[in-house]
Formats: C-alpha cells, sequence, structure tokens
C-alpha cells in the first residue's frame, strides 16, 4: 500500500485561496447576472413610469433594493404633476428627503401651484434656494395674502441678477407700485445690464423712468442691441453722461462688426461728445484691434499708436499677430518686448519669440528659446521641441488607488445611483448625482472615483476632474482609448489618421455622448442631424434619425466620414480640415485668399477668431497625445502641419517619431524623483493643456 500523502500546509493555504476565488467568482458572476436583470426590469419600468399613472408597479416588483427605484414614482409623479395632490407628492418627498428626484418633484410641483395660483399650498411646500422664479412665486403669494415688499429683504439679491424671469414680472411690478424702485434702483440695474449685455433687461426697466431718464436708457438699449442705428442718431443726442455712455457702447460694438463705419462715426462723435479719457481709450483700443482682426494696411501704426491707457493683452497679442502676419520679424520682436513680463510667458509668445529670432538669424539664442518653450506640454511647446528635434515633454502620473478606497466609495449611496445611472443611459441624472456626491470629496476620494469611472466607461468623469494642478498630469485617464466605439476602426476605414479623430472628438464633446451645443450638434463629434444624413446618404450608410447620433457608434463611423469629406476639402491636411469643421470650410476658404501664402503656425496664429485658433491648436496637441496613447510615440506636429496647397500623407511605419519624456524648462531644472514626475507649469496660450471648453 503506498503511504498517504500529507497535505503540506502551503498547499493546504492555496487551496483555500483558489476556492475562495471560485466561490467568489461565481458570485461576482451571479451578482452581474442579478445586476444586469435589474437593469433590464428598471428600464422598462422607468418607460411606463414616464408615461404616468401606476402600471409601472408591476415591472418593478424585484427592484426594491434597486439603487435607482425611487426614480421610477418622481418619473410617474412628475408625468402626472397637473393631476397630482399635495399629499402624494408630500409622501414621496417624505420617503426620500435628500435625493435629487425629491427635489425635482417639489420645485417641479411649486410651479404647478404657483401656475394654479394655489398659494396656500405654495407658501406650506416652499423652501428658499429653488431658483428665481420661484423666489419670485413666493413673493407673489405673499402679496396674494397682503402682505407687502422690503427691498432689502425680499428684492436686493434678485435685483444684482442681470436677467430675470417672468415670474419676477408681477413681483417687480409691485415693487415699482410701492415706490420701491427708485431711479438710483433702477439706473444700478441698467449698469449691471450694460455689463452683461443685456439689452432686454434695460428696455424693461426703462418706462419706469422719469422722461429724459427714459430716453437715456433706451439710447443704451438701442446701443447694445443696434449699435449702427445709434452711432446714426447719436449725433442728435445730448451730451451728457448717459448719451456719452450710450455712444461710447454703440462705437465699440460696431468695430467689432463694422470696423470702417465705426471709424467713421468716431470721426462724427468725438467732437460731439466730452468722451471721459476711460472711454475714449476703450473706443480707440476696439477700433485699433478690430481693425487688425480685419489686417487692414494701416493695422499695426493703429496698435502701435494706441495710449497706453488704451492698451490691453488683447491689443498687445494682435500687434504680433499682424506683425506674423506680415512675416516682419523684427516687428514680431518689438510686439513682444512691448508686452508684460508676465504676458510674455504665455507659451504662444515663447515660440514666436524664438521663432523671429531664428528667422533673423539668431540661432543660438533661438535655439535657447526654443528649448525654454519645447518644456510645455502644449501645441506651441511641441512645435518648440521640432525645430529642436527634441522629444515632446509629457509628464504621466497615475492616480494611487486601491481596493479599499474603491469600496468606500462605492459605499456611498449618491455613487450606487451615479454610476446605475451611467449604466442605463441616463446620463445628466448620472452627473447630477455624481457632483452632489461627491460635492466636499478630499483628493483621493475624487481619484478612486474617477478611476472606477473609467474603468466602466464614463470617460468625461477624468475630464472634467482632472482640469487643473496636479491632475493635468493623469494623461492616461483625460486622454481615454474607447475601442469598444470603434474610433481606430471607422478612422482606419474613412481613411484619415485615428489620432487626429480621437482629437477631434476629444475637443467637440469631451467625451460626453449625450453632447448638444446650441445650433444643435450632438454626440461625441457634434454632428448636426443635417450634416450627418447627408454623409450617410454620400457614404451609403444607414440613417435613423438625429436621436440616433447620441448613439457613439453611430457618432463615430458618420463623424469619421464627415471628417475625411472635409480633409478632401484640403488636401487632406488636418490642420485646415480642423478649422473647417469648427468655422466653416467657407470662412476658411476666405482666410486662404488673403493669407494662403503663410506658412502653417502663422497661419493659424492669424486666424481672426480666437475661438477656432484656440481649437486648431488643442486638435493638434490633443492628436500629438492620442498618437502617444495608441504607439507610444508621436508623430511630429509639424509633419501633420502639412504647408497649404501640399497633399497630405498619413504617418507611416516609417516616418519619424517623436519620443516622450518630462522635461523641466532649462532656466529651472530641479531634482526630482523619477518615481514622481513633476508637472510643467500649465500653459496660458490661446491653446493650453487644461480643458476649458466642457
Amino acid at each position: 500500500m503506498a503511504p498517504q500523502a500529507v497535505p503540506r500546509p502551503g498547499r493546504r493555504l492555496w487551496i483555500v485561496f483558489i476556492s475562495g476565488m471560485l466561490i467568489g467568482t461565481v458570485t461576482a458572476q451571479t451578482d452581474t447576472v442579478t445586476l444586469d436583470a435589474q437593469r433590464a426590469a428598471f428600464k422598462q419600468a422607468y418607460a411606463a413610469a414616464s408615461q404616468g399613472g401606476d402600471s409601472w408597479r408591476a415591472l418593478a416588483g424585484n427592484l426594491s433594493n434597486y439603487p435607482l427605484y425611487p426614480y421610477l414614482q418622481a418619473a410617474s409623479l412628475e408625468h402626472d404633476i397637473q393631476l397630482v395632490d399635495r399629499p402624494a407628492v408630500e409622501a414621496y418627498l417624505k420617503q426620500y428627503p435628500d435625493l435629487i428626484p425629491a427635489d425635482d418633484l417639489r420645485r417641479n410641483f411649486l410651479q404647478e401651484l404657483a401656475r394654479r395660483q394655489d398659494w396656500s399650498n405654495f407658501q406650506a411646500m416652499y423652501q428658499p434656494g429653488l431658483g428665481d422664479a420661484l423666489t419670485c412665486d413666493a413673493l407673489q403669494a405673499r402679496l396674494e395674502g397682503g402682505a407687502t415688499l422690503d427691498f432689502d429683504k425680499d428684492l436686493a439679491t434678485l435685483w444684482t441678477e442681470p436677467t430675470l424671469p417672468s415670474a419676477c414680472d408681477p413681483v417687480l411690478q409691485a415693487a415699482h407700485d410701492q415706490g420701491l424702485l427708485t431711479p438710483a434702483r433702477i439706473w444700478a440695474r441698467i449698469d449691471l445690464a450694460v455689463d452683461t449685455g443685456k439689452g432686454g433687461t434695460i428696455s424693461s426697466l426703462a418706462p419706469w423712468l422719469l422722461d429724459e431718464d427714459t430716453q437715456a436708457a433706451q439710447r443704451i438699449a438701442l446701443a447694445l442691441s443696434d449699435p449702427a442705428s445709434a452711432v446714426r442718431g447719436a449725433t442728435n443726442w445730448p451730451d451728457t453722461a448717459r448719451a456719452r455712455q450710450a455712444a461710447t457702447l454703440a462705437l465699440v460694438r460696431l468695430a467689432r462688426r463694422q470696423s470702417d463705419t465705426a471709424d467713421t462715426a468716431w470721426q462724427n462723435l468725438q467732437n460731439h461728445f466730452h468722451f471721459a479719457p476711460t472711454q475714449r481709450d476703450n473706443i480707440l483700443n476696439a477700433l485699433a484691434v478690430f481693425h487688425a482682426t480685419d489686417y487692414d494696411a494701416n493695422a499695426m501704426a493703429r496698435l502701435i499708436d494706441l495710449p497706453p491707457t488704451a492698451q490691453t493683452d488683447t491689443s498687445r497679442e494682435w500687434r504680433v499677430r499682424v506683425a506674423l502676419a506680415e512675416q516682419d520679424w523684427k516687428a514680431v520682436l518689438a510686439a513682444i518686448d512691448a508686452m508684460p513680463a508676465a504676458q510674455q510667458q504665455n507659451d504662444e509668445w515663447l515660440y514666436f519669440r524664438a521663432r523671429a529670432l531664428s528667422e533673423l538669424g539668431q540661432t543660438d539664442q533661438a535655439q535657447h528659446a526654443y528649448a525654454i518653450a519645447a518644456a510645455q506640454s502644449s501645441y506651441f511647446g511641441y512645435l518648440a521641441a521640432d525645430h529642436q528635434n527634441a522629444s515632446y515633454s509629457l509628464c504621466v502620473l497615475h492616480p494611487v488607488v486601491s481596493a479599499q478606497g474603491e469600496q468606500a466609495v462605492l459605499a456611498v449611496p449618491g455613487m450606487q445611483r451615479a454610476f446605475e445611472l451611467f449604466a442605463v443611459g441616463m446620463l445628466k441624472p448620472a452627473r447630477r448625482e455624481w457632483s452632489l456626491a461627491l460635492a466636499n470629496a478630499d483628493a483621493q476620494t475624487l481619484r478612486q472615483a474617477v478611476n472606477l469611472a473609467d474603468q466602466r466607461g464614463w470617460y468625461d468623469r477624468a475630464i472634467f476632474t482632472f482640469n487643473n494642478g496636479q491632475g493635468l498630469g493623469y494623461y492616461t485617464l483625460r486622454f481615454p482609448l474607447a475601442s469598444q466605439d470603434g474610433v481606430v476602426q471607422q478612422a482606419e476605414e474613412a481613411g484619415i489618421d485615428p489620432a487626429w479623430a480621437y482629437g477631434i472628438l476629444r475637443q467637440e464633446s469631451a467625451w460626453m455622448s449625450d453632447a448638444q451645443s446650441g445650433a444643435d450638434a450632438r454626440g461625441l463629434m457634434q454632428l448636426v442631424p443635417g450634416t450627418a444624413a447627408e454623409v450617410a446618404r454620400r457614404n451609403g450608410l444607414p440613417w435613423n434619425g438625429g436621436n440616433s447620433l447620441y448613439d457613439p457608434a453611430v457618432n463615430i463611423e458618420l463623424g469619421t466620414r464627415y471628417l475625411a469629406q472635409m480633409a478632401a476639402r484640403f488636401n487632406g491636411a488636418p490642420w485646415l480640415a480642423s478649422a473647417a469643421y469648427n468655422a466653416g470650410a467657407g470662412r476658411v476658404n476666405q482666410w486662404l485668399d488673403v493669407r494662403g501664402t503663410l506658412p502653417p503656425d502663422l497661419f493659424v496664429a492669424t486666424i481672426p477668431f480666437k475661438e477656432t485658433r484656440e481649437y486648431v491648436a488643442r486638435v493638434m496637441y490633443y492628436s500629438a497625445i492620442y498618437d502617444w496613447r495608441l504607439h507610444g510615440t508621436a508623430a511630429p506636429i509639424s509633419t501633420r502641419m502639412t504647408p497649404i496647397g501640399q497633399p497630405y500623407s498619413r504617418p507611416n511605419a516609417q516616418d519619424p517619431r517623436k519620443d516622450i519624456s518630462c522635461a523641466a524648462p532649462p532656466e529651472a531644472a530641479p531634482a526630482r524623483s523619477a518615481s514622481a514626475p513633476s508637472i510643467p507649469a500649465p500653459a496660458t496660450s490661446s491653446a493650453p493643456a487644461t480643458d476649458k471648453a466642457h
């Protein structure tokens, strides 16, 4: 008989560990199956609840412990808001007092009570802090009860808002009838409306002033809404303080739209009014800047001749841009030298100082200046690195996370709701739950939460959370790769560089798949439905209507084809196609007609629209980051910015690539641990490394 084997202690522990893992795996699989079933059931129940009534309850039998269960009854009550009574609403509020759906239900029911003019129930349920409309409704409820208004107590805060909802109209009328809206208070509100460009507010206030003051306010409103008409009529205005204010506004606003017309008006009005020095400076500045954006023949002289008190950072930067458009490199250096020291440190001007020195043959100084600029992780930093044949600066950090920390985040009910809302496609409520749950979270908790979100494909959380300080170094989270959405495959099929497609997507939507612009551009790559339908038709792709653009796969398939279509109009050049994607191909062609001989970096710097300049710079920078994410190195930005008219070829395996390193500026290179690299100071250029667009 063979001797019986005696298990060794280590072997016994290993068996126990493996058994535990198997049990845990089975449990996790069971939980996943259960969770998937709950999500499917919730979607069905929520669709039913959104139609009102109680039919949703039959579909929610196994959801009582599901984190989103409270959203079901709230959806039903919201649908039936014109029918429900106060006890039904209060019962829900009592059951779920701290939840977002409860806040929404209270707000919407109060709006309904105000519509019904049921002021008794309104006052019983009202809570302060629910927005200006309900604040005014609450005041209206008091007025209906016979109360009077106290300006300091009831209206002072509302009075500082540039605009107010229509619900405030009867309250403001009552305040006027009580004599609370004195001329001084009305003018204070008009001045606030001027600062924010709210001409409608001024028009509504003007009738409450005396005759002459009414006319003065109406002139200011006209200056905001129709500056051309205002300057035509200004020759007949009296030379009063308020007329001068209106004339200044009109001239400044007209300069933006029609600089030549504004010039003529200024010649007619500068002797008609005794403008204050600050008003004269504002007018001269606007005329100089907007003649510069038109690249008029005397634009440079205007900018140089501006009095010191009339100069601003904007006028000083446009002095550089005009010099760049003329390729007058001595003037470029002079314009940069005329800037304050802090503005000169902007990475755009660091780069163009180096560029000017190089063009003037000052090679040693240029290389030193390029080295300073190349330490920045930005579009201009990378352009500078290309001039030096240097690697790209990118100081990559990875957030420290732990299983224990993640479990602590997942134990927060609000985070459970946020992640489940994301999982079932309710993205706006998901973001609200996220923001509320993490409102007072420390940095470590935020890192844990973002890491969990990234694992679930909720990529925009990193972009919005890590938008300053050390968080900028979390590049792998801030620039995610989402293979499930097919960016690489669709870009390849469209014949464009996947890194560029990623860069456009990142800039357009910051990975918010439900993004929608004021122009009705939708989804990850921000396509307008009409454009998307045409792209689908041209490429023989299915089209299921505008809402299909919120499906990432559909949006990316159509978006990459549209990018390819746009690139084809500009010899394939991604930088010009990016400009056209933002500003329209027509405008880009207009700029090419007048400055099409400029090198690409100068052309971008001289784009008249600040938004488009920043857009192109960010997309080129983001494309380099995504190239690194995809390949570990990046094609030089300069190879993406082919000269105007020259065909562009996508990077291939034989082309030179850029290594990535964490560089410090030449002036200050402090010793640091390799395990904890420092992050270069964020650029303050028109193309910063930070994310300001979402």
